[in-house]
C-alpha cells in the first residue's frame, strides 16, 4: 500500500515538472513582445498584476503578447522579451 502512495506522488511532481517546463518555453514560432499591446490585451501576467487581459495602458513597457519569430523588431515600439 505505501509502495503505491509513494509511486502515485512521484508520478504527480514529475507531471507536474513536465507541465510547468512546458509553460515557460512558449510558444513554438512565437516570441514575446512587449511595448506595443493594447490596454486589456495583454498575454500574460506581469510585476503589475496576475493575468492575461488586465494591462491598463497601451505600449506598457511591461506588457507583451506572443507575435511570430522575426516580428516583433520590425514593429514601432516593440521589444523582444528574453
Amino acid at each position: 500500500m505505501k509502495k503505491s502512495i509513494v509511486l502515485s506522488a512521484v508520478t504527480v511532481a514529475m507531471l507536474s515538472l513536465g507541465i510547468s517546463g512546458a509553460a515557460m518555453a512558449g510558444k513554438p514560432g512565437f516570441e514575446k513582445c512587449t511595448g506595443i499591446v493594447k490596454a486589456g490585451k495583454n498575454d500574460c501576467g506581469t510585476s503589475g498584476h496576475a493575468c492575461a487581459g488586465q494591462s491598463s495602458k497601451d505600449n506598457g513597457p511591461d506588457e507583451w503578447i506572443y507575435v511570430p519569430e522575426g516580428t516583433c523588431e520590425k514593429i514601432v515600439g516593440g521589444k523582444v522579451k528574453k
